[in-house]
């Protein structure tokens, strides 16, 4: 099949990916910066014969989405930081129950209300659990379209593999970008005498089947707990992903991901064009992060520059992947302000004269 390139908008695109991946139901409640992706739904969704509901709150849809994934739909929700905020409570009950299911957050400026620009603000709650007990959704990054489009294809189907919920996350600013993309090829949808053998599909001629998130004892629950961590092994064992650019000569690492990975590709040749060695880490997978890659990289290099557009959050898990083997700077913008090659440079030369003088300790 040949394939073609069309020009997407990010929102849109995320949207047509999720079709083609052959989810058959949408359920969410608009807020900018990501209102395209449910009116992408609420147009194309119909005319596949599949289901889209805008549900009267983020609260509602989630647990929508709870019930659609125990009867074996391939279903999802998508929201903004302050909305997947209402949302903790049924991610954590989709979590213990092990139903697959995916959320997608495009992220806006915080705390609060905040603002609508691009923001990177929710990375512990997409990556230190978004509610409440001991698990981890999987949680996928794209620095761009066709990133976002091939990752929503996989979050569909590592939910399917590991029956976990699987959460995309982005910026405003890949949602709202437009770039030429490819779509994979449209999946068919799976008839209902094909749905998986732990659904809640009736119970002619079977034995019925329970889910559930209430466990009462703690041994039982305990139980559920151990399943659950040894899930989460499993997963960090086999599905981290990440890119690297020019890290086999580097002195010094940048990690970042997203849009701000990306403009770090910039970075990586502006510093290289002055005479300074610059390599990048950019994590897909926020969760499981790539830490023992990280590791590696950091007994090699004098010191690692890591860019957000936060306070400071995924710096956190590059400093516990490091373990004191270099020195580890953050750099961040908030509010919605995306940090530029120009405003990132220095930070490196304050990196490299800091080492070279001494200054620069281990973190």
């Amino acid at each position: 099949m040949i394939m073609t390139k069309e020009l997407w908008e990010g929102n849109a695109a995320i949207a047509e990916a999720a079709i083609c991946a052959g989810v058959e139901a949408f359920f969410g409640y608009p807020i900018t910066p990501q209102t395209e992706v449910l009116e992408h739904f609420s147009k194309r969704l119909p005319e596949e014969g599949r289901v889209f509901l805008q549900a009267e709150s983020e609260v509602a849809s989630i647990n929508m989405v709870y019930g659609a994934a125990c009867a074996g739909a391939r279903v999802m929700t998508s929201s903004s930081s302050p909305g997947v905020s209402l949302m903790q409570e049924g991610i954590s009950y989709i979590a213990c129950s092990e139903v697959p299911a995916v959320v997608t957050n495009i992220m806006r400026g915080g705390p609060g209300l905040g603002n609508v620009q691009p923001a990177q603000g929710d990375y512990f709650q997409a990556v230190k659990s978004a509610g409440h007990g001991d698990y981890h959704m999987i949680a996928l990054a794209a620095s761009s379209v066709q990133e976002a489009i091939d990752l929503m294809v996989l979050a569909f189907d590592l939910a399917d593999k590991y029956r976990t919920v699987v959460i995309f996350i982005a910026d405003g600013a890949i949602g709202q970008m437009m770039e030429p993309a490819e779509m994979p090829p449209l999946r068919p949808v799976r008839p209902p005498e094909e749905r998986v053998a732990w659904a809640l599909t009736g119970a002619k001629g079977r034995e019925h089947n329970i889910i559930t998130s209430l466990y009462l004892g703690a041994e039982n629950l305990e139980q559920v707990n151990l399943r659950l961590q040894a899930k989460l092994k499993k997963i960090a064992a086999n599905e981290v992903r990440w890119q690297e650019y020019s890290t086999e000569d580097a002195d010094f690492l940048l990690v970042a991901f997203g849009t701000v990975g990306r403009i770090c590709q910039t970075v990586v040749r502006e510093a290289r064009a002055q005479g300074m060695k610059v390599g990048l880490v950019r994590p897909i997978t926020l969760w499981p992060f790539p830490s023992a890659r990280i590791a590696e990289l950091a007994g090699r290099v004098k010191g690692i520059l890591t860019v957000e557009m936060n306070a400071g959050q995924m710096v956190e898990d590059v400093r516990l992947a490091v373990e004191g083997a270099c020195p580890v700077r953050f750099y961040g913008r908030m509010g919605g302000v995306i940090p530029l090659p120009d405003d990132i440079l220095p930070e490196l030369d304050k990196l490299d004269a800091g080492v070279a003088s001494g200054r620069e300790v281990q973190s």
